[in-house]
């Protein structure tokens, strides 16, 4: 476990008495075991349920935007609605995006390996990237073409708009119901939810869109409910990219204060001082840190150094975590990182 590992880590460094260290090791080792088996145990439980409840949830919101995909490419073919064949265009790319998801649902849970070592969860954040790139250009098509139609004219079947529409709109509200539970389960769930989220209000300009042209005759509204779903969609989709690369290039979760945790641990009783802190996270969610912890000289058990800087790392949401505790005359023999 991880108290284990940073606690034998640490002893091989600079401590002389080799009869206390085993007799510290041994203390350590039997609270980490302790720790590690009822952590492990719910840790692993709440993981599959949330595999099941996220593949659930995707499945059936993924039936019924590839039903409603179809729906309203013929429908925004026979009624020539731009805004019925744009929001098509974005539940395909939804759909696609589903697919992926639950793709990287499967890969996630594959165990880690010597090979590697955190396992595939990564492998999530790399689909809602992929799902993030993919909206982005939708919404660039979706914006070219109602720009197009502007001083162009044509007509529009606002009856079968409305109809297809409004059926849209029932089932990406049952859709959004239901990935809103899940939403938090991962970035790749987040990004499900967002895209379903976003279908959802395009049925809405839709909707508005038939209903001005059907008492108006003014079809220009069409080619603005295309620009307004763009708009409501283009700033969601670059945030959950900023997210995914972030995630990738192994930044601190925004959530985290990097400086305060370093405050924080060299504020502890013992702690002389902490160097080579790295927070991050390989799924978005679960963050994790390593830091060496130079101990003073005085200290003879470290069980309580290292205890205390992981209770104050868990402070931070922070529960896996692998400590390296130095004396201070170490520091003379490593290359310490700002």
């Amino acid at each position: 476990m991880t108290d284990t590992q940073a606690h034998a880590h640490g002893q091989s460094h600079g401590h002389a008495d080799s009869r206390d260290h085993s007799h510290e090791h041994d203390v350590d080792h039997n609270h980490s075991h302790a720790h590690g088996h009822d952590h492990g145990h719910g840790h692993g439980h709440d993981h599959n349920h949330e595999f099941k409840g996220s593949l659930k949830a995707l499945l059936v919101t993924f039936s019924m935007t590839a039903t409603i995909f179809v729906a309203q490419v013929i429908g925004g073919l026979i009624s020539g609605s731009l805004a019925l064949l744009s929001d098509a265009m974005h539940m395909l790319s939804d759909s696609t995006g589903m697919l992926i998801a639950m793709t990287a649902l499967f890969i996630g849970r594959k165990a880690a390996t010597p090979r590697a070592t955190y396992g595939y969860r990564r492998v999530e954040v790399i689909a809602a990237m992929i799902n993030a790139l993919v909206v982005t250009g939708v919404v660039a098509s979706i914006v070219y073409n109602a720009i197009k139609r502007f001083g162009a004219d044509y007509e529009i079947q606002t009856g079968m708009m409305l109809i297809i529409a409004i059926i849209g709109l029932l089932a990406n509200g049952i859709g959004a119901l239901i990935l809103m539970k899940r939403q938090n389960d991962s970035l790749n769930m987040k990004g499900a939810y967002l895209h379903v989220l976003s279908d959802l209000l395009g049925s809405v300009a839709v909707i508005i869109a038939g209903i001005i042209i059907r008492f108006t005759g003014w079809t220009h509204a069409d080619s603005i409910a295309s620009l307004i779903i763009a708009a409501m969609v283009l700033p969601r989709a670059l945030g959950l990219l900023k997210d995914s690369v972030s995630v990738l290039l192994n930044r601190v979760p925004k959530d985290i204060d990097a400086e305060e945790i370093m405050e924080t641990l060299e504020a502890l009783p013992h702690v002389q001082a902490a160097h080579d802190l790295h927070v991050w996270t390989t799924d978005g969610n679960d963050p994790l840190a390593t830091c060496h912890i130079v101990v003073a000289e005085s200290v003879h058990t470290d069980c309580d150094v290292l205890d205390a800087v992981q209770a104050a790392l868990r402070e931070f949401g922070i529960e896996h975590s692998t400590i390296q505790l130095e004396r201070p005359a170490h520091i003379n023999h490593e290359m310490v990182c700002d």
